[in-house]
């Protein structure tokens, strides 16, 4: 559903490089997300004391990173919302996904999943209102919300941290082109998928997060995007790059040639092909009965 509010409708937000990656048909991993690391204590104990949320996670997987970790059923943590009282802004619409702040979180021996969402909520407000996040949303003609929420496609979409103030970059150009977003993050969101490649079918979905036929941002941050994301978010790299690819791990590309990008996706459809035929020469090869 396109969002009427004015707040959301100041930008006409695109999607990084993997914007125009995902019209031609290719796919890009995005930033490796990882696994939660529960701490455990010293003294023997099995008991963990301490939960660590990766950037770039999802509120659906802390979610489960709470219950897994107090030992509560599946499904109790997200239960625990309506109650939970979270400060959230008015954008949200109670929503915390961006707001469960990616960090290391005491586990309290009687803690409660409202008590860790709160404390999550609680350190991302402390990060965002105020300066340098507030202040540089609103040099950007946005307010926090919509930062917070270039920031997780930034998260989604950088390959690497070193690439993430061009990704954002990436990103203001083609909004203040009035280009569609076209990332495949935002899909794979709605479709609650983490591997990445979107097909035709699924950019007909007629999701919100169809960032390939509707315009502006996405009605929700996609993830919890970390400090660096945020600071790309408000700070881009100047640049007039509109598309970008990774080619191969380490070797992200950045233009604002439309030739100049369909050359490295060329080479990257390339890669993968050769990558692919690899892969099943050597499942041949250990297939049973041959040596």
């Amino acid at each position: 559903m396109q969002t009427n509010t004015p707040s959301r409708s100041v930008i006409r937000l695109t999607r990084r490089g993997r914007l125009a990656l995902v019209v031609t048909g290719a796919a890009v991993a995005g930033t490796a997300v990882a696994a939660p690391l529960l701490i455990l204590g010293d003294d023997g104990d099995s008991r963990p004391t301490t939960l660590v949320i990766p950037e770039g996670r999802r509120a659906s997987q802390v979610y489960a990173d709470v219950d897994k970790a107090l030992e509560l059923p599946a499904g109790s943590t997200k239960k625990s919302l309506a109650k939970a009282g979270l400060e959230l802004p008015g954008d949200a619409d109670g929503n915390p996904e961006g707001y469960l702040f990616p960090a290391t979180y005491p586990l309290k021996e009687k803690a409660t999943p409202e008590q860790l969402l709160a404390l999550m909520v609680e350190t991302a407000n402390k990060k965002f209102i105020g300066a340098p996040i507030a202040a540089g949303a609103q040099r950007n003609a946005m307010n926090v919300y919509q930062a917070v929420t270039i920031a997780s496609i930034v998260q989604a979409e950088a390959s690497a941290k070193a690439d993430m103030g061009k990704v954002a970059r990436v990103i203001f150009n083609r909004l203040e082109r009035g280009m569609p977003l076209q990332t495949d993050s935002t899909v794979d969101y709605a479709l609650g998928r983490s591997t990445p490649g979107v097909k035709e079918r699924d950019i007909e979905a007629g999701s919100p997060y169809d960032s390939y036929t509707r315009m502006g941002l996405p009605p929700t941050p996609i993830d919890n995007p970390g400090e660096e994301a945020m600071r790309a978010a408000i700070n881009p790299t100047p640049g007039d790059w509109l598309y970008f690819i990774t080619v191969k791990p380490g070797d992200t590309r950045f233009t604002a040639d439309y030739t100049e990008h369909q050359s490295d996706l060329a080479e990257f459809n390339a890669r993968q092909q050769k990558e692919k035929q690899e892969q099943e020469r050597r499942e041949k090869q250990t297939e049973p009965g041959e040596k």
